[in-house]
């Protein structure tokens, strides 16, 4: 019988024990994460503004912020937090079809 805590995974090229894999998966979760919304021609600057408002709660003044650096800059860092929160945020943007992603 192999402990599942000894065994070493090597069907995919990683020969290190199972608790080390896992341990840096769970560092990995634990990191910041953030969600970068990416510029495109199809919103207008009050729709983003409006949808950056309900997903992250910021005020106008910041959603004016985000939306012209999208704008300017191509994307813009628009929330950083747990991940299950970031996942929250991104699901608000996509209601729109804002363009997202999560970066950890």
């Amino acid at each position: 019988m192999i402990s599942l805590c000894s065994a070493n995974i090597v069907a995919s090229g990683i020969d290190a024990p199972l608790e080390d894999v896992l341990e840096v998966t769970h560092v990995q979760l634990d990191r910041p994460w953030r969600v970068i919304l990416y510029n495109d021609d199809i919103h207008t600057f009050d729709e983003v503004i409006y949808q950056l408002q309900l997903a992250t709660g910021c005020s106008m003044e910041r959603g004016e912020q985000l939306a012209w650096e999208v704008h300017t800059k191509g994307k813009a860092n628009v929330y950083e937090g747990e991940f299950e929160q970031c996942f929250r945020v991104q699901m608000i943007l996509k209601e729109i079809e804002l363009v997202t992603e999560i970066q950890g």
